[in-house]
């Protein structure tokens, strides 16, 4: 069962993501309802993460390949909300229209790790 909910959450987290990033995309410039999508993606793929981590019964190794791209991409997430929100709040004008470069790169490298699980996890 809790494959199943860590899947969905992890899931949840792709649409969000990736709608928040595509959409910043396609309008060149950051709106508040992107900042709110990176956080609501972040939300869920923190709590997909939590989910893994009780079936993997606490095994936390950043050696394994998927944890550490997993780890990098979570704290690249967090670090990319924390900045879109930083640049929605102060009106940073010039940042707003070039925010979709960073945003790209992050989500990027976050399917790294979701692939990567859905690969694993299609292995066992």
């Amino acid at each position: 069962m809790m494959i199943i909910v860590s899947s969905i959450l992890i899931t949840l987290a792709l649409v969000f993501y990736s709608t928040g990033i595509w959409a910043e995309r396609i309008a060149r410039i950051l709106k508040p309802w992107h900042v709110v999508t990176f956080w609501i993606g972040f939300s869920f793929d923190v709590a997909g993460t939590l989910a893994m981590h009780m079936m993997a019964e606490g095994k936390f190794d950043l050696r394994d390949p998927h944890t550490l791209t997993g780890q990098i991409a979570l704290w690249l997430m967090l670090g990319h909300a924390i900045w879109a929100t930083v640049v929605i709040r102060k009106s940073m004008e010039s940042m707003l229209t070039k925010f979709h470069r960073f945003s790209i790169f992050v989500w990027l490298i976050w399917l790294i790790p979701y692939f990567g699980g859905m690969f694993l996890a299609m292995s066992h």
